[in-house]
Formats: C-alpha cells, sequence, structure tokens
C-alpha cells in the first residue's frame, strides 16, 4: 500500500470510529457530563483530522515542550494552541515550521497577555518572532533571547516591555530587522548591538532610553559599527549628550536617520555630510546649538530634512544645490535675520516649506511660489512686511498659503489662485474689505478621507509616517492606495484611508479600515496570513518616509462549531496542497458534510440528554422528605430539616397536653419533655461540642407578669423558635428569675454561671460553642469559686456542689482519653461515636 492508499485507508478508518462513538453508544454518551460531552464531541473529530493528516507527531519535541512553556505563560493564545500536541503537523496558528522545527513564531495582535520567559530559547531554530501589537504582553526581555542564534528577524512593536535592552542581543548576529519600538525600554542602548553587522532595520523608538548613543571609541563597540544598517530609528526617547561625530562615516549605507524628540545638545556633527546615501534626516524636537555645518550640503540625495525646534544659531545654512529636497523645515531656532535667501530659489522641487518664527524680513520673492511642485507654504510668525503679491505663475499644486503674525499691509490677489491665505495678525487684516473674510480668520481642520460602507467588526488602525515628503495628503494618497490594493489582492475584503492628519509630531496618520467581503468576523488565521502589515512588509513609496501600521486590539468571536468548522476546512486545504488531489473531492466533501452532520445531530441530541437529565435531578428532589439537609441547604452537619413539617407554639402545646398533664406526656427528644411541672430543654452540641440540660418553671415572670409570658408565647408564633430559644430570650429580656427558680437549690450566682454556659453550649454555629475543655475549665473555676466562699455550706449547697463534682470529674477524665495508640485526641474533634453519647449523658446527670 503506497502512502496515498495509506491516506485513504486511514480517512476511511477514522470515519468508521467516529460513527462508531455516535451511533453505537448514543445514550451513554449523552448521559454524560457536560465536560465530557464537550470531550465526547471534540476529540473524536480532532482524532479523526490528525488520524487522516499524520501517524504521529511531526513537531521536534523541544520545540513542542518550549511552545508549551509559552502558553503556560500567556491568555488568550490563538484556540488550537489547546487542541493539539502537534504545533507543525496541526498547523497552529501563527506557526510555521520546516523539517519538524519551527521556523517561526508571529502572533501580532492576538490579545495575548503575560510575560516573556527564557523558555524562548528551546525554539533554537527560529528564524522570525513577532509578537507585535500584544498591549498587555510585557516584563523584561529575557537574556536567553540571545541563544536564538538563527533568528533573522525580531519584531516586539507596540507591547509592553520594559526594564533595559539585554545586551545578549548583540549575540543575534543574524539578526537583520530588530523592532523593539513602541514599549517601555528604559536605561541606555547597549553598545552590543554593534556586533550586528547584519542588521538593516534597527528601531527602538517611542520608548525611554537615556544617556549617550554608544560608540565603538568608547565602549569598545557601537552604533558606528553598523555599516549595512539603511535604517536608525532612535526618536521619541529620552537620549541625551552630543550626537558623537564618530557615528557617522562614509562607509555607511543609512537612509534614514531619525534622532528627532530626544534630548541632544551639543552642535550637529560635520560628519553627518560623509553619508551622502542619506534621504531623510530628522533631528528636530532637541536642544542642538551652534550652527549647521556646511558639510550638510554633500546630502544631495536628501530628500526630507527637519531641524525645527531647537537653538542652532549663525546662518540659516545654505542648500544649494540639494535638488531631491521635497520637504524642509527649519522653523524655531535663533538662526540671523535675514531676507528670503537666494539659494531658497535653487531648491525647485520643494512641496512644502517650513519656516516658521525665521527671524525673516522683507518682502516676498513672487517666484518663490511658482515652485512647480509646491504644496503648502508656512512662513508665520517671520517680519515679512509691505505688499504680499504672489504673482501670476503660481503652482497649481499649492494648497495652502500660511503667513499669519506678519507686517503686511496690503495684500495683491491673482485670479489665478482659489486656495487657502491664512493673513491672521497682518495688518492689512484691519482693512474692513478684508477683517470678515476668511483670509483674516483661523483655518479649520482640513483632515478628511473617503469611507466605504461601515462594517461591523473592521480591522483598523492608523498608518504612521514618521517623515513624508509632502503637506497635501489628499494629492499623495494613491500610492499608498495602490499599494494596500496590491497586498489585499485575492482576498474577500475591501479597505479604505480616511481621517488623514498630521500630528503634534509632524507625523502623518491615516486611518486604515479594512473590511470582511464575506463574513461579519476576521478569524486568527485570516489577520495572520492577510494583515502583516508591519514596518518593512508594508513598504509603501520613498515619499511616505518610514511607516509602520499601528492596529487597534482586535475582538475574536468564534463559537465552537464556527472552530471546528475552519480546523476541519484548514484540513481539507492542507491535505489537497500536500497530497496533490490524491484524495478526490467528493471524498474531502463527504468527510466535511458527515462531521458537520454529525456535529449537529450529537448536539441535538445532547440537548434532549441534559433536559432529561435535569427532570429526574427534579424529581428526586421532590421526593426527598428533608427540605434541606442542615441550614445552609447542604450537608453542613445541622440537623436535617423536615419537608412540611410545622413548629408548634407554647399555647398549641399547653392545650395539646391539657396543660402538661403527666397523664398526657407527649415524649422527649431532642428538643426537649413536656411534663406538669418542669418543662426541660435539651440541645444536643454537633461537630465535637457536648450537651446541657436547662429546666424551667410553668409559672409566669415576678416582673413581667402575664405580659412577658405573652410576648415569650407571640415570639414562638412569629418567628417559630423552639424551646431553647425562648431560655435564651428570657435570659436577654432580664426575667433571669423565671429561669433560675426551680433549676436547682443552688445559689444565684452559681446557677447565673451555670446557665450561661449552657446557653452558650446551645449557640447555633459550632464555633461559638465551647469544647470539652473549655467547658471544663469554667466548672473547675466554679468549684474553686464556690469553695473559697466558705458560707454555702447548707445540706442543698452540698448537695449541688457534689452533683457539679460528679460533672467535673466525669468530664475531664472524659476530655483526657487517648486513642489506642496512645495520642491524644484533638479537642475539636473529641465527640465523635462514644465519645460524644457519653458526655451528653455526663452534662445531663450534672443538670438534674
Amino acid at each position: 500500500m503506497n502512502e496515498e492508499e495509506g491516506r485513504d485507508h486511514t480517512t476511511s478508518s477514522c470515519m468508521r470510529n467516529l460513527t462508531a462513538v455516535m451511533v453505537v453508544h448514543p445514550i451513554n454518551f449523552l448521559l454524560s457530563s457536560p465536560l465530557k460531552l464537550t470531550r465526547g464531541l471534540l476529540l473524536p473529530l480532532l482524532a479523526c483530522l490528525l488520524c487522516v493528516r499524520h501517524g504521529s507527531c511531526s513537531t521536534h519535541p523541544q520545540d513542542v515542550s518550549g511552545l508549551k512553556s509559552l502558553s503556560a505563560r500567556w491568555k488568550n493564545t490563538p484556540p488550537s494552541w489547546s487542541h493539539s500536541d502537534d504545533p507543525c503537523g496541526d498547523n497552529w496558528e501563527g506557526i510555521t515550521c520546516e523539517d519538524s522545527r519551527v521556523k517561526k513564531l508571529k502572533l501580532f495582535n492576538m490579545g495575548i497577555e503575560g510575560t516573556l520567559g527564557s523558555d524562548i530559547q528551546s525554539l533554537s531554530e527560529l528564524e522570525q518572532l513577532d509578537l507585535s501589537y500584544n498591549r498587555n504582553l510585557g516584563g523584561p526581555l529575557p537574556q536567553s533571547i540571545g541563544n536564538l542564534k538563527q533568528l533573522v528577524v525580531l519584531r516586539l512593536i507596540g507591547c509592553k516591555f520594559g526594564d533595559r535592552i539585554p545586551i545578549e542581543v548583540g549575540n543575534l548576529l543574524n539578526l537583520h530587522v530588530l523592532s523593539l519600538n513602541s514599549n517601555q525600554f528604559a536605561g541606555e542602548i547597549p553598545a552590543s548591538l554593534g556586533r550586528l553587522s547584519n542588521l538593516t532595520w534597527l528601531d527602538l523608538a517611542g520608548n525611554q532610553l537615556t544617556g549617550r548613543l554608544p560608540t565603538s571609541s568608547d565602549e569598545g563597540s557601537g552604533l558606528d559599527q553598523l555599516l549595512n544598517t539603511l535604517h536608525l530609528h532612535l526618536n521619541k526617547n529620552q537620549l541625551s549628550g552630543r550626537i558623537p561625530n564618530s557615528l557617522f562615516s562614509s562607509n555607511m549605507k543609512f537612509i534614514h536617520v531619525l534622532l528627532d524628540h530626544n534630548n541632544f545638545t551639543g552642535e550637529i556633527p560635520e560628519s553627518i555630510g560623509l553619508v551622502r546615501s542619506l534621504e531623510i534626516l530628522r533631528l528636530d524636537n532637541n536642544y542642538l546649538n551652534g550652527s549647521v555645518p556646511s558639510s550638510i550640503r554633500n546630502l544631495t540625495l536628501l530628500d526630507a530634512l527637519n531641524l525645527a525646534n531647537n537653538k542652532l544659531i549663525g546662518p540659516m545654512p545654505n542648500l544649494t544645490g540639494m535638488h531631491a529636497l521635497n520637504y524642509l523645515d527649519l522653523s524655531n531656532n535663533t538662526f540671523d535675520p535675514s531676507e528670503v535667501p537666494e539659494w531658497l530659489l535653487d531648491v525647485q522641487n520643494l512641496t512644502t516649506l517650513i519656516i516658521e518664527s525665521g527671524r525673516l524680513h522683507g518682502e516676498v520673492p513672487p517666484s518663490l511660489f511658482s515652485f512647480p511642485q509646491l504644496q503648502q507654504l508656512r512662513l508665520k510668525d517671520n517680519a515679512f512686511g509691505g505688499t504680499l503679491d504672489m504673482g501670476s505663475n503660481i503652482s497649481h499644486q499649492l494648497e495652502m498659503v500660511d503667513f499669519r503674525n506678519n507686517a503686511f499691509t496690503s495684500v495683491t490677489l491673482s485670479s489665478n489662485y482659489n486656495n487657502s491665505i491664512i493673513l491672521v495678525g497682518n495688518p492689512v487684516c484691519s482693512n474692513a474689505q478684508l477683517h470678515e473674510t476668511e483670509y483674516c480668520h483661523e483655518p479649520q481642520d482640513s483632515g478628511s478621507g473617503s469611507s466605504i460602507t461601515d462594517c461591523l467588526h473592521p480591522y483598523e488602525g492608523p498608518i504612521v509616517c514618521r517623515a513624508p515628503s509632502f503637506s497635501d495628503v489628499s494629492r499623495n494618497l494613491a500610492p499608498m492606495a495602490n499599494r494596500l490594493a496590491s497586498m489585499v489582492n485575492g482576498t474577500p475584503v475591501s479597505f479604505s484611508l480616511q481621517n488623514y492628519f498630521f500630528d503634534g509630531d509632524a507625523y502623518l496618520q491615516v486611518q486604515l479600515t479594512i473590511c470582511p467581503s464575506s463574513a461579519k468576523h476576521f478569524t486568527r488565521r485570516e489577520i495572520l496570513q492577510w494583515f502583516d502589515l508591519s514596518s518593512q512588509s508594508l513598504a509603501l513609496s520613498e515619499i511616505y518616509g518610514p511607516c509602520y501600521f499601528d492596529p487597534w486590539q482586535y475582538s475574536f468571536r468564534r463559537s465552537g462549531i464556527e472552530f471546528l468548522l475552519s480546523t476541519l476546512f484548514d484540513f481539507v486545504s492542507r491535505t489537497h496542497r500536500s497530497v496533490r488531489l490524491s484524495v478526490n473531492r467528493g471524498l474531502i466533501a463527504g468527510i466535511v458534510v458527515g462531521c458537520v452532520a454529525a456535529v449537529l445531530a450529537i448536539a441535538g441530541l445532547g440537548s434532549y440528554a441534559l433536559w432529561q437529565k435535569k427532570r429526574a435531578k427534579k424529581a428526586i428532589i421532590l421526593q426527598n422528605p428533608f427540605a434541606s439537609w442542615g441550614s445552609t441547604g447542604g450537608d453542613a452537619g445541622d440537623a436535617p430539616q423536615l419537608r412540611l413539617a410545622r413548629r408548634f407554639s407554647l399555647d398549641e402545646l399547653r392545650k395539646c397536653t391539657d396543660d402538661f398533664s403527666k397523664d398526657n406526656e407527649i415524649g422527649s427528644g431532642g428538643y426537649g419533655k413536656a411534663c406538669d411541672d418542669l418543662i426541660v430543654y435539651k440541645a444536643t452540641l454537633q461537630d465535637g461540642k457536648t450537651a446541657v440540660a436547662i429546666k424551667r418553671s410553668q409559672k409566669g415572670s415576678k416582673q413581667g407578669g402575664v405580659e412577658f409570658k405573652t410576648e415569650i408565647e407571640m415570639l414562638s408564633r412569629v418567628h417559630h423558635k423552639n424551646l431553647v430559644d425562648l431560655v435564651g430570650f428570657c435570659f436577654e429580656k432580664g426575667e433571669r428569675m423565671l429561669v433560675y427558680e426551680y433549676i436547682s437549690n443552688g445559689t444565684l450566682t452559681e446557677n447565673l454561671k451555670f446557665v450561661e454556659l449552657a446557653l452558650r453550649c446551645v449557640e447555633d454555629a459550632s464555633d461559638d460553642r465551647p469544647t470539652t475543655s473549655e467547658i471544663v475549665k469554667e466548672i473547675e473555676t466554679m468549684l474553686k469559686d464556690d469553695k473559697l466562699k466558705g458560707n454555702s455550706a447548707s445540706s442543698s449547697s452540698s448537695s449541688s456542689d457534689a452533683g457539679l463534682r460528679q460533672t467535673y470529674d466525669e468530664l475531664l477524665l472524659l476530655s483526657r482519653e487517648v486513642n489506642s495508640d496512645g495520642v491524644h485526641r484533638s479537642d475539636r474533634y473529641l465527640f465523635s461515636d462514644r465519645s460524644e453519647t457519653d458526655a451528653c449523658a455526663v452534662l445531663d446527670r450534672g443538670s438534674e
């Protein structure tokens, strides 16, 4: 039998076994607990898939162990991780294998929570690790990450990792991509990263990194050794000190250097002009001072230059010959006052020119508005004066001109320009003809975008571009849309780009919304396969600069049947590819339809079986003569309560017994014996407690009289109290004489103590009742007190004392009883079996 025939045979065998479970043993299968029902439903189906796919596990045991260890640390792992022990053979979501070894672990935006432990090193053949955008995955990055020597891509974007970046990351010599941006890493950048000679993408932006930039001249290793790195993104941290002159060299291949939004000081290094491959340079929002080095003119490929919001001085830099420059921002520095520099008229390819608070003055040359690509001209907070004349050769691309807070006294408007001009804060706005026009009012936000038909559960979030070379988004969204269309081509989705704007960091944000075309939700597998829109794979046009997609957390929702169907169809797809259509489509369809029918049949029968089980349980409850076993409804050690049994009031008992006549004695038991002269209340205590008896007269209280007796009877009728409760009620009401009068012939003081002890012995809760040892100690104290008094030597007193002494002696002996093995019993569990009966008898005699 060849391999393909073997697969067919296995399929048939598996289906026969599954049918046997459902048909031959349906009753036993359905009358099991719900948990067993679930297992009985899932396991045969999954076993069916496993036996068709593989005869044994196809994943290396070391990798299985590593993934299981990770899973134990995490919440919200994909469902497939808990239904199999064969990640490679059963195509766990986010896992890619080759020759039984796990090569890729990609679980971005899966809602995983937890930490990344040292067991990650078990995946020793791992080449790609991407756990990005799991917002609650964090903790320190383990040092063992440095043992993944085959790792090529490490992406942990947008998580909650903190503490220092381990120096062991420098051991990943095969690493090409290191993206740890948007986390909580602190401390200094490890100099060991300089050993990553194959690194092309280094992104540590958006953390809390501090200290200086490490170089080999100081540390022996450093960032100056990254000769093959194209992207150096260290923006939005707390890095400080000078930018080392040794950081840059002519051997470097940097195209994007982002050092903006840090705390760098000192001058811009002259060596920056050596990196002639540079296309984007952002040094803005630091504390850089001194003059801009003339070497910057050597960066003839530079597309975007941002030096804004520093403390730069001297003349405005001469950028003659930088014909590739599209985006230039020199705002908010302390350059020498000047008119519009002549070199500026040489940079004809600008799309965006921003020199706000640049200490510029004089008139604006009309030729400045004729740059063919110019989209936005922002020159507010300067000292331009005279007449603003834009000329007649205005660029067709120009969308906005901002001259707020200058000194223009007049404006010559051209019919060739109908877009935005902002003149707020200029003297010309005092002119009555212009005062109420849009030219003299603050502009409104113009961010907008197209939209598609809303879907209930889109996959969405902003695309963030950190150095675009344009300012008019509406004219420049087409390349982004075309790129996204090519990425999702062949998948049943639609998308839109909308709500675009520049944020306070001059980063472009464009909201991407992706909707499923034929379903309400995306599955985990679809997101992992279709929407790998990380910084590198997004690969947008260079006009956007370095971009990344920052997806919002997605809410997955799948029922058990949806999971089974998905698993079945995934299996069919894998089998289809692996055996090259060796199993005909009819057989595959039959397997799927049969399994689905089985699921539906089992679900229906299961519901019926559970209904029958509930009916049987209800019938048993109805036949049970006890309303509950214990006060809480469960077997808590209390006396059982009879169903439909009622309690009788004192008045009813008196009537039924002819005023408690001995001739009509109604018996005795756990709640006492009724007689003509005395009513005896006995309460047997549970859980190792003792028992006492209290005698009480029928006669009315001398203080309360008929009224007090009536109150007792009312309490009995309303609250259904037993007789022991009534004694406690008398005690609490102060009618103690009513209780003491006929107890014994002892003194009132001794009786008071004994009744108080007795009432504590009949508390409802076992923890509130004294143990045997405690009773012995209290009786011992009573005997000592009586002996010390010396004035109670009457015959009646002696008789009472003798009874109490006998009770004490017998209880003391009982409390010291030991087991046959010579070990003393625990006082808490003393009264079990014979001991409890003995103690009750002892105290009964003592109370009489």
